[in-house]
């Protein structure tokens, strides 16, 4: 008998996995699901994107194995973006380094940092590698939750002082997924003295940075690079999640470190792969017409929302919405009445992307979240099936 290691057997279910197992099922039945229950956009990839791809792996034909810590040209392009986009200075040598994707990075970061018995705070609700990659260091996870009356922030006076003694590594993840919530300068502030006064690596996942409506959404490397680290994704801002291609960025000792582990557990980013970063992160036009895009599909459910007397808590970011269930439903309830064949929307529970806190309670126990990765005319279907929902 095949046993596998308590590591995988302590794994609960992956969230995203068990939705698209519930749409397949529907699906079989002859059901037209609107679904908006994982966070993949269904856009295409811009052409140029493409195009670069396709000229680059000419380029490359016979080039072998990439770098592990990027290409020079990719490097000196995310230090270009970030200048442009943030203000902030990198050195393309020391303070950054390529990932493959963003997920690949985050789950292993841990890995450079922690021994067993110490602690990584993290967001609950929040992406599920931020507790799994520590997990798989020998990690322990203290979660925060993300609650509606601290506008979705940590509240760092909450975090016992025994948990802040044995803590390396903090997550933040601002445009918030899957709140929307944008982190102010203030916040960022705030987060990085936190962290400095208590030697803790400040790790900051900023995939959605491009995705913000009203306000452009910062990135915390701007408060400080020391002891900061920002992660990042092309999959989101490009629409290039089949791409597996980000980079992490930020103080140098940090990448460094990092850059030490990758070369022991992956062979870099391909090259062709990295000449479509380069496109993608020289232009910013279609930056702005994917965030107008969204505006779009979000009015449109808004509208449905409101409709059946639901308070829409309009997001700052990202392409999800966060929405608080009626009264006499929780998240698991209110997903399952949405499936139902009169509507037929899938949307995640919040409780299946959020952790039961120490006081026993689970933050996304009343919110389920919208990805609204259907196209537009999908997205007008959804929001007058909502309209109709008889709760």
């Amino acid at each position: 008998m095949i046993i596998p290691s308590q590591k995988i057997q302590s794994l609960p279910p992956y969230a995203f996995a068990e939705m698209d197992r519930l749409v397949g099922q529907l699906k079989n039945q002859g059901v037209d699901v609107i679904d908006f229950g994982t966070g993949d956009p269904r856009d295409e990839t811009p052409k140029f994107v493409r195009d670069a791809a396709t000229e680059a792996i000419e380029e490359y034909k016979s080039a072998g194995y990439p770098s592990y810590i990027g290409l020079p040209e990719f490097r000196i392009t995310i230090a270009a973006w970030y200048k442009r986009r943030f203000n902030v200075e990198l050195n393309p040598d020391t303070e950054i380094t390529s990932t493959v994707g963003s997920k690949e990075g985050i789950f292993n970061f841990p890995q450079a940092f922690i021994n067993p018995g110490d602690v990584v705070i993290m967001p609950t609700p929040g992406y599920p590698p931020y507790s799994r990659g520590t997990l798989f260091a020998g990690g322990q996870s203290f979660l925060y939750p993300l609650l509606e009356e601290n506008n979705f922030y940590p509240d760092f006076s909450k975090i016992p002082a025994e948990v802040v003694k044995r803590a390396k590594i903090l997550w933040l993840c601002y445009p918030n997924s899957p709140t929307g919530k944008l982190a102010t300068k203030k916040f960022y502030e705030t987060a990085v003295d936190f962290c400095e006064s208590h030697n803790i690596i400040l790790a900051s996942d900023e995939c959605y940075i491009d995705l913000y409506f009203k306000e452009k959404a910062i990135s915390a490397l701007e408060i400080s690079k020391k002891g900061v680290v920002a992660f990042h994704s092309l999959s989101k801002r490009n629409n290039m999640t089949g791409y597996r291609v980000g980079f992490v960025c930020g103080d140098s000792e940090i990448i460094n470190a990092f850059k030490k582990l990758k070369t022991n557990i992956d062979s870099g980013t391909p090259n062709f792969m990295q000449a479509a970063a380069i496109a993608a992160l020289n232009d910013d036009r279609h930056s702005e017409e994917m965030r107008q895009k969204y505006n779009r599909r979000r009015e449109l459910i808004f509208e449905g929302l409101r409709k059946i007397g639901l308070r829409v808590l309009e997001p700052e970011g990202t392409f999800y919405i966060w929405q608080r269930v009626p009264d006499g439903y929780d998240s698991i309830s209110f997903a399952k009445r949405l499936l139902e064949k009169d509507c037929a929307i899938a949307v995640t529970p919040g409780e299946w992307i959020s952790d039961t806190i120490a006081d026993g309670t689970n933050p996304g126990k009343y919110y389920v979240r919208f990805a609204l990765v259907e196209d537009e005319k999908r997205v007008a279907e959804a929001s007058q099936r909502l309209a109709k929902l008889k709760l």
